[in-house]
């Protein structure tokens, strides 16, 4: 499961229930920073194992613990985690530059709160948006990624009352590499 830009407990006291639901079945869970509380944290490790960065809002104690730049393997694949924030260009350019040459299959970031699924030079691209602040978005979101011979995500949509949007709203996109 992926999840980005929480902003626990001020944008929510808890994680909707239809996330909840959903942390059950997760075998990793990655955190796109602006988590704000580590609690945050030992929550999700209740269900899995978690890799996190900061975010530009978490604490210094929080920046300093997860920096904000990690690269993982899963399934074979090579997974590269930021939060996207910065200066020049847009989230999504600064989520490209940070793992250019990096061998990644898959980027995932946050900071905007705006849904992401794409492809850039053979690179799956995701921002999982945010499943406490939807911001101007029409409905909340986290993604969800699956490996077998490929790679691939989908974002998940909801409402204020977690009731999930139908299929049509789930976006797909997959790229394959040799693992």
């Amino acid at each position: 499961m992926v999840l980005s830009d929480t902003h626990m407990p001020r944008r929510a006291k808890a994680l909707p229930q239809c996330v909840i639901a959903a942390l059950a079945d997760a075998e990793h869970i990655i955190h796109a920073g602006d988590i704000t509380a580590l609690e945050v944290l030992d929550t999700l490790a209740t269900f899995a194992p978690v890799t996190a960065v900061a975010g530009n809002i978490d604490p210094p104690e929080m920046q300093r613990a997860l920096g904000e730049k990690k690269l993982l393997r899963l399934g074979g694949f090579a997974i590269g985690v930021c939060h996207g924030h910065g200066s020049k260009g847009s989230t999504l350019q600064r989520a490209i530059a940070t793992f250019e040459g990096e061998g990644v299959d898959l980027v995932v970031f946050g900071h905007s709160h705006i849904p992401y699924l794409g492809q850039h030079d053979g690179v799956l691209l995701m921002n999982p948006g945010s499943p406490t602040d939807k911001r101007r978005g029409k409905c909340f979101s986290y993604g969800m990624i699956e490996t077998s011979e490929t790679i691939s995500a989908s974002i998940v949509y909801f409402d204020g009352e977690g009731a999930l949007y139908p299929g049509d709203w789930v976006r797909r996109s997959s790229v394959a590499t040799d693992i």
